[in-house]
């Protein structure tokens, strides 16, 4: 982004990372608009949280109903994989589904140049030999350029394995205020300047509040028993419904006596919960990746990068091969455990995002 002058919106949750990164924006002599989706639950508390740090601010707030859009778009697909047999990961599909779809949405009807969010993450204008056809639009000639998305500074609190579904021409027009900040400093910047915002940090499914994921899926779902078998076939005990189980889990599987066990894998189309005694069957080296989004542009395949297949789980290097229309095979060098189909695979050349996919087998 130039020095001069912008005007931004950026997306406000009541808590301290948003606040500080919209006051950061200010500090630059940007004018800001906040805004605050109501995503799920009673409203009135995080209204009224958001609307102390807007006037703070002293910038004006707009507050949008997303309600009914988030259950179809998030709650909607997690609910569904879970029935399918599946481990999503809504966070992922929050960001691009709802968060930054919302953002642009709002850039056009209020002709704003930038949106804005408390995320811990880095986007770098780079000099590319192969620059993106996404940012040809408007120019005479292609641009020798592309974006970059790297992860944030504080490798603690970096958010960006969930934001690898963002394109070049979004990364184009976002901003992340906090990536050069540790967690740390963003809490004494707020201290400084004395923002009034939540003391309670995000949670990892925001919307599953203090309910237990199986009482929320209980809600939705309805539980079909089936048997639990080994891997030879043998049933060693009954389940109450496959959504309830995750591919590594140990505990709560309740076969009794002759354990322990671990979820290996789930057969839906025969309500069969497979299960093995030796956590070694857990370990995989190769598997399949779809729907992949690749950021940085041309990549040459086969890749060589690193992999990570939950959010805050260490990277391992793999290579990434086509296989099929839309599929891609993964093999990496070390043996990863517990991979779940549903959860997203993100590629990584050093601090950059490549891109990523979802998981299938």
């Amino acid at each position: 982004m130039d020095t001069k002058r912008k005007k931004i919106i950026i997306a406000l949750s009541g808590g301290v990372d948003s606040a500080v990164a919209a006051a950061l924006m200010k500090k630059q002599g940007h004018e800001v608009i906040g805004v605050y989706f109501r995503f799920f639950g009673s409203t009135w508390k995080s209204d009224f949280q958001v609307k102390k740090i807007a006037k703070k601010l002293g910038i004006p707030l707009k507050i949008i109903d997303a309600r009914k859009d988030f259950r179809k778009r998030v709650i909607g697909y997690f609910v569904n994989e879970y029935k399918n047999g599946r481990t999503p990961n809504p966070c992922v599909a929050c960001n691009k589904e709802m968060k930054f779809r919302l953002l642009f949405d709002l850039m056009k009807k209020e002709k704003v140049d930038y949106a804005s969010t408390g995320h811990y993450s880095r986007i770098i204008k780079k000099s590319s030999a192969f620059p993106c056809p996404e940012l040809s639009s408007g120019h005479s000639s292609k641009p020798s350029f592309c974006y970059a998305l790297w992860e944030a500074k504080d490798k603690t609190k970096d958010q960006s394995y969930f934001l690898y579904r963002l394109a070049q021409k979004d990364l184009a027009k976002i901003i992340f205020p906090l990536g050069e900040y540790g967690k740390s400093e963003v809490k004494k910047m707020a201290g400084k300047m004395k923002l009034p915002v939540a003391e309670n940090e995000s949670q990892d499914i925001c919307f599953l509040a203090d309910n237990y994921l199986n009482t929320y899926l209980g809600k939705y779902l309805k539980s079909s028993r089936g048997r639990i078998v080994d891997a030879l076939g043998k049933t060693v005990g009954y389940h109450r419904g496959l959504p309830f189980y995750t591919i590594g889990q140990r505990k709560g599987i309740e076969i009794g006596g002759t354990g322990p066990y671990w979820v290996a894998g789930k057969n839906v189309r025969q309500n069969k919960l497979i299960v093995t005694k030796n956590p070694k069957k857990l370990l995989m080296k190769k598997f399949r990746v779809k729907n992949i989004n690749w950021i940085k542009p041309k990549i040459k395949l086969p890749l060589r990068a690193q992999i990570q297949i939950r959010y805050r789980a260490p990277k391992v290097s793999a290579i990434i091969k086509p296989v099929a229309r839309g599929t891609f095979s993964v093999e990496t060098k070390k043996p990863l455990r517990a991979v779940a189909p549903g959860q997203s695979a993100v590629f990584y050349k050093g601090e950059e995002i490549i891109g990523g996919g979802i998981i299938t087998n």
